[in-house]
């Protein structure tokens, strides 16, 4: 056994944003190009309308991303604040709180009092943030982090369908975007679910899934108004 052992929990946080980001960057952007060029337009708008969504796309993630953890943040440190209140108006009331909390995960009463105790002497705040409010390090809110990492991977996962654009011509333009962004999906997928402790096939295969449903939607989308216009 090592000293400082890593379980997959350490990154759920930047995990979850990271793969958002570049799922959402994807099929976002792939789906927007297959709708206009299903539409019939020039490939110059298609090019410019898929760079648009990108930086809309990537800004809008890191704004969502910011104000959702912002969010989590402000109510984790407003807990805070009332349990250091707490800690300081009722020092007793709070050590036999924490004690409660031990003997219901099934220590004795005497070992419950004496590992609060000990905990307490340790670090008040830090026990109760762990084990009474369930605030971790691993879990804890990082918005500036969730940002970056959405915006990022979102702004890489758009660039993968627009390189698909510009080496594609023609006809060929919607099953070239549509397949390589599907082989993307895919991938990104298994490397979540990989990364994550979960079967490789099934995590490709329901992102995949998806992702096709949303591209023949816009197709199917951008065939009717095109025809209409």
């Amino acid at each position: 056994m090592t000293d400082h052992e890593r379980h997959r929990t350490d990154r759920v946080g930047w995990l979850r944003a990271a793969v958002l980001g570049a799922n959402d960057g994807i099929l976002s952007t792939a789906s927007l190009v297959i709708g206009v060029a299903a539409a019939q337009a020039a490939s110059h708008t298609i090019l410019v309308t898929g760079v648009a969504g990108l930086v809309a796309g990537a800004m809008s993630m890191a704004a969502g991303e910011y104000v959702s953890v912002s969010s989590q943040a402000d109510t984790e440190q407003a807990d805070l604040s009332i349990e250091q209140n707490e800690l300081a108006t009722d020092e007793a009331g709070e050590l036999a709180e924490l004690a409660r909390i031990y003997e219901q995960r099934g220590l004795d009463s005497a070992l419950a009092q004496q590992v609060a105790a000990q905990l307490t002497a340790h670090g008040a705040l830090a026990a109760h943030a762990r084990d009474e409010l369930g605030i971790t390090e691993a879990f804890s809110a990082r918005p500036i982090q969730a940002a970056l990492t959405s915006a990022g991977c979102f702004a890489v996962g758009a660039a993968l369908p627009l390189l698909a654009v510009l080496l594609t011509t023609g006809g060929y333009l919607i099953p070239a975007v549509a397949g390589s962004s599907l082989l993307f999906l895919a991938a990104l997928g298994g490397l979540a679910a990989f990364a994550g402790g979960a079967s490789l096939t099934s995590g490709a295969v329901r992102v995949t899934f998806w992702g096709a449903l949303a591209m023949a939607l816009t197709a199917g989308i951008g065939a009717l108004f095109g025809a209409g216009v």
